[in-house]
């Protein structure tokens, strides 16, 4: 009786052993699993990422309000009947501060 008992046992061991760890086990399977969400994260990302590059040349091929928009951003450039002017951050104190407030002393 103890035979068959440890043969059976024996048996279910190498029955168990593919279902787990084997080319198509479970864990295998649940690694796959995993990297394939993975990728449908990604591919989610990139075609988002796409949309919003195909309505961008959509629009530059449409109209000229993107490449204006471009041109004043990215170049600088400005209409012939347009003034520009550019105010930079004050890189000097407040009046009424003084240096030693400023740099934390009293």
């Amino acid at each position: 009786m103890r035979w068959l008992s440890l043969s059976l046992l024996a048996l279910l061991v190498l029955l168990q052993y593919p279902l787990w760890l084997g080319k198509g086990g479970w864990l295998k399977v649940w690694d796959v699993d995993r990297q394939l969400q993975e990728q449908k994260e990604g591919n989610r990302k990139l075609e988002l990422r796409n949309a919003g590059l195909d309505a961008e040349v959509r629009d530059l091929k449409q109209g000229y309000d993107a490449i204006e928009e471009r041109a004043r951003f990215e170049l600088g450039m400005i209409r012939q009947d347009e003034v520009f002017v550019q105010v930079p951050d004050s890189p000097f104190p407040p009046q009424g501060e003084s240096k030693a407030t400023q740099a934390g002393g009293r």
